[in-house]
């Protein structure tokens, strides 16, 4: 499956969601992403630009998780657009459990909490993090991303197929404060290298 995407910075989170609520979206998820990103100790899928990534949603409503696999990153027509495959996993300790074994190491931790909402045929979530600007993800075809990002009511020229790791280094040369991408970072310990963001 091709991922097609888009990231801002988002002004206001709150005003941003109720636009896109007056304009008929739904909210799909409110609650907490967390996303383990694992390599081999020698990096060798970020060298290749891979990603393997283990992601968790919690919610009142419950736990779930998936394993995702990312490919090689393109930009096509200013959008992002990387091969993405994605299988949910019942098991999470059994999942992580099953990738150490193999050798895998978690490369780095992102935490936020973020609320995603169908907008026509496209993926809007806004991402609120420990300590970085809050951001917003519009996913799908090209089509649909342009008429999301009408309805959000942003600069269409806010946006950008840049990676997460591009939007820590900007919040930290605007504020010269250390992006904090999960709540041990926010506790001061950086454990993670943020080219893995």
């Amino acid at each position: 499956m091709l991922e097609i995407e888009l990231k801002a910075v988002v002004d206001d989170v709150a005003a941003r969601k109720e636009r896109l609520v007056a304009a008929g979206a739904t909210q799909t998820f409110s609650g907490r992403m967390l996303d383990l990103r694992y390599d081999t100790p020698e990096r060798a899928l970020a060298a290749a630009d891979h990603v393997l990534r283990v992601r968790v949603y919690q919610s009142p409503e419950g736990e779930t998780a998936q394993l995702d696999w990312k490919g090689v990153t393109r930009i096509e027509s200013g959008l992002k657009a990387r091969e993405e495959y994605t299988t949910g996993a019942s098991d999470l300790a059994g999942l992580t459990a099953i990738l150490e074994a193999l050798g895998y190491v978690v490369t780095r931790e992102i935490e936020r909490e973020v609320w995603t909402y169908r907008v026509g045929e496209a993926t809007v979530r806004f991402e609120h993090y420990p300590r970085m600007d809050d951001l917003v993800e519009v996913e799908g075809t090209p089509e649909a991303i342009e008429r999301a990002i009408e309805q959000l009511g942003i600069e269409r020229s806010a946006f950008s197929a840049e990676r997460l790791l591009d939007f820590a280094r900007r919040y930290e040369a605007r504020t010269g404060a250390r992006a904090a991408l999960c709540e041990s970072e926010l506790r001061g310990e950086y454990r993670y290298d943020l080219e893995q963001a």
